[in-house]
């Protein structure tokens, strides 16, 4: 059974779900509009359920969120409206659910990477490309850039990934 605050967390993740994946797959950004927004309900709804702790641990869980996904970011495996998406919802669960989040979150968009690789076949060079990437990791190696491509059939919509993964890890995990 869901906590009260649980079901309120969902209550506002499910339709924010819908905004974000429709924009994410239709054009692929995330307007900064819904990441003010989620960022601003996340701090008023933890400050109203928590007082001063609770905002505490909304503007914690932002920080970590932000820190996790820019760190991806870097390695050019995120663009900058996921890390920004994910920093918000961040503010929303909490700092104590944003590194299970974080999990949920890779695994879904793995599973989405494995569906659009088999999809658009060109699952053998994606496959090369992660090994080389992983010989990259090793010292005394260079870790190799990859271009995005511009057919988006052949590019991921992370915020599909952040806003399921944080719907489910709340369901989840949310005391």
């Amino acid at each position: 059974m869901l906590s009260p605050t649980a079901i309120a967390f969902e209550f506002f993740l499910v339709p924010l779900a819908v905004i974000i994946i429709y924009h994410d797959v239709r054009y692929r950004r995330i307007p900064n509009p819904f990441v003010l927004a989620t960022l601003t309900t996340g701090l008023i709804l933890n400050l109203s359920l928590g007082g001063l702790s609770g905002g505490l641990n909304s503007l914690g869980g932002c920080v970590l969120a932000f820190i996790l996904m820019f760190i991806l970011h870097v390695f050019g495996a995120m663009g900058a409206g996921d890390v920004k998406l994910f920093a918000a919802i961040g503010s929303v669960i909490g700092a104590q659910l944003v590194l299970p989040t974080f999990i949920v979150v890779v695994l879904m968009g793995g599973l989405l990477a494995l569906v659009s690789t088999v999809r658009s076949g060109v699952f053998k060079t994606t496959m090369h490309r992660v090994l080389q990437i992983f010989v990259g990791l090793l010292p005394g190696w260079q870790m190799p850039r990859f271009s995005v491509p511009t057919d988006h059939r052949l590019t991921i919509p992370y915020g599909v990934a952040i806003t399921v993964g944080a719907i489910i890890s709340t369901a989840i995990f949310h005391p």
